[in-house]
């Protein structure tokens, strides 16, 4: 695993943003971008109760890989990347990725780079369950 990767996890606990900030604290960057995802309340016009994420065994492989091609940038000092599986409430996170960087702009497109690639390329699919009782399954990548 790159030096500059210092967190890569899927779990079905409780993610925490305090633990990927920490992760990545580095004095030689200028800058830190974080996203944070949350279980929203509704979903192509649709009214969702709460979903479920679940992981293909060979998911946090794939994070890992997609870790590696945004730490490749030579401006990425530090990253982290957390996804949550299990049954989530609306509010909850689901999933947190932050980049340190030597530069503002350098973090805030490593971290698109990385949200946008972990949710394209992961294989982690969520079960939405809507208010009226209806489900529906959504494909991570």
């Amino acid at each position: 695993m790159t030096e500059a990767i210092r967190l890569v996890d899927i779990r079905e606990s409780a993610l925490s943003s305090d633990e990927v900030l920490a992760a990545i604290a580095d004095p030689t960057a200028g800058g830190t971008a974080l996203f944070i995802g949350t279980v929203r309340n509704h979903d192509h016009e649709r009214p969702v109760e709460q979903l479920r994420y679940e992981a293909h065994p060979d998911a946090l492989r794939r994070m890992r890989e997609v870790a590696e091609g945004v730490a490749a940038d030579p401006l990425v000092t530090a990253l982290a990347a957390v996804h949550r599986t299990g049954p989530l409430a609306v509010g909850d996170t689901a999933v947190i990725v932050a980049v340190a960087a030597s530069h503002r702009e350098a973090a805030f497109a490593a971290c698109r780079r990385l949200i946008d690639e972990v949710k394209a390329e992961v294989p982690i699919w969520k079960h939405q369950h809507f208010t009226d009782g209806a489900t529906e399954w959504v494909g991570a990548c």
